[in-house]
């Protein structure tokens, strides 16, 4: 990549997450002397941004979102783009499009399964003509997910010489709030499910995400019942998130060329317990899942929810909220040929996962991309955060993000 103006742009600085975000690279940029910009369309709100941070040397850039050629112009200033504006599906697919064409990185917090798939498919084959790395889902969706997989499998290999045949992921805990636009985006995905058959089939493809010939393989629908499961030994109910996760993990393992079989399973849910009280907890959220769901598919409903409750872009909770957050996951995953041997892995985070830790595990990510591109995995293409990052960035969340993948040795069994 020839010199640019800046190692990395952060795009919607201005909104609640983007801000998260400048904090982490104002706190963690200079000691490797990142060279970083913020971009947008509102240079007052932008500014505004960087003076509360304390941020006020940082560069502003103008661009739009629904202008190509502005996208362009910008995507050549830098090595990459990170970007906080969505619902990706409405306001994000220009830019992808000018990172690929001028060969420039990116990121995002993305979950919308269907918006990712048409991007595969639109800029795939540009991205690898002009290096350009393409990374989704580089928050809490779907970083612990796709790693903890990955750091699991590499420990498996190293005990037992061979990787587990199936990993099932348990949200142990999670104390904190959805964003504002996650809510967002998942409102806008109803909307395009409920229009059209052909995208609804696409988010409900287990193997949506898969490199084309490779979407095939053991896993169904998620879970959307209560379940005892007795891996976890307790009730579980259905994870709101699962449905993009598991999808980037399947994605992760075709693009690796399939290191753990092409009968590996994989699917996550919430542990709610043991016994009665388990079980009722696990209907509980199942029942309120499902009806949330109904409601944002109606009209009338869903504008009551967004009056009473539902959080919205731009808006997020105070410092103290964030830091009293934070989220733990258990991944078991069980030999293949010797199924009274498994191993378990944790993934534990401080902060609350849709904001706090959120905004760091992609501000990680972005510097990555920005700066350690000649040591990264892969080339040019649309990638995962396993396969874009591996192990480096593993290690990047545990320096800068408070973000730890263990191995729960406690808990091996072995035959």
């Amino acid at each position: 990549m020839r010199e640019r103006d800046f190692d990395l742009i952060l795009w919607g600085a201005s909104g609640f997450t983007g801000r998260l975000v400048a904090e982490q690279l104002a706190r963690h940029g200079p000691a490797r002397q990142l060279r970083w910009a913020v971009g947008g369309r509102n240079p007052e709100k932008l500014a505004a941004t960087l003076a509360g941070i304390g941020a006020t040397g940082v560069p502003v850039v103008l661009a739009d979102s629904h202008d190509p050629r502005s996208l362009a112009d910008l995507a050549r200033t830098t090595r990459a783009i990170c970007s906080t504006v969505g619902p990706y599906a409405l306001h994000g697919s220009e830019l992808v499009s000018a990172c690929a064409d001028t060969g420039t990185h990116y990121c995002d917090l993305s979950g919308e399964v269907h918006w990712m798939r048409h991007m595969i498919d639109a800029h795939e084959q540009r991205a690898i003509e002009t290096g350009a790395r393409i990374v989704h889902s580089c928050g809490f969706d779907s970083i612990p997910s796709d790693l903890g997989c990955l750091f699991l499998q590499s420990h498996a290999i190293e005990r037992y010489g061979r990787p587990c045949s199936s990993v099932k992921l348990f949200v142990r805990r999670m104390k904190g709030t959805f964003s504002g636009g996650t809510v967002a985006s998942m409102l806008n995905a109803l909307d395009v499910a409920k229009r059209n058959p052909e995208e609804r089939r696409i988010m409900g493809n287990p193997y949506a995400l898969n490199p084309a010939g490779d979407a095939t393989g053991p896993d169904g629908r998620d879970l959307a019942r209560p379940l005892r499961d007795p891996d976890a030994g307790s009730w579980t109910a259905p994870f709101v998130m699962a449905a993009v996760n598991t999808r980037i993990v399947r994605r992760s393992h075709a693009l690796l060329g399939w290191p753990w079989g092409h009968r590996f399973r994989y699917s996550e849910s919430m542990i709610t317990g043991d016994g009665l009280a388990g079980l009722a907890r696990a209907t509980a959220i199942t029942g309120a899942l499902g009806g949330f769901m109904a409601a944002a598919s109606i009209g009338p409903a869903r504008a009551l929810m967004k009056r009473l409750f539902l959080p919205r872009p731009g808006d997020g909770p105070d410092e103290a909220a964030r830091e009293a957050g934070g989220f733990e996951m258990l991944l078991i995953g069980r030999h293949p040929a010797a199924p009274e041997r498994y191993i378990r892995a944790r993934v534990i985070g401080r902060r609350d996962p849709g904001y706090g830790a959120t905004a760091r595990m992609l501000a990680e990510a972005a510097m990555c991309l920005a700066l350690e591109g000649a040591r990264l995995p892969v080339s040019g293409g649309s990638w995962t955060p396993a396969t874009a990052f591996g192990e480096r960035l593993i290690t990047r969340l545990a320096e800068n993000a408070d973000i730890r993948f263990v191995i729960d040795d406690a808990d091996i069994r072995r035959a």
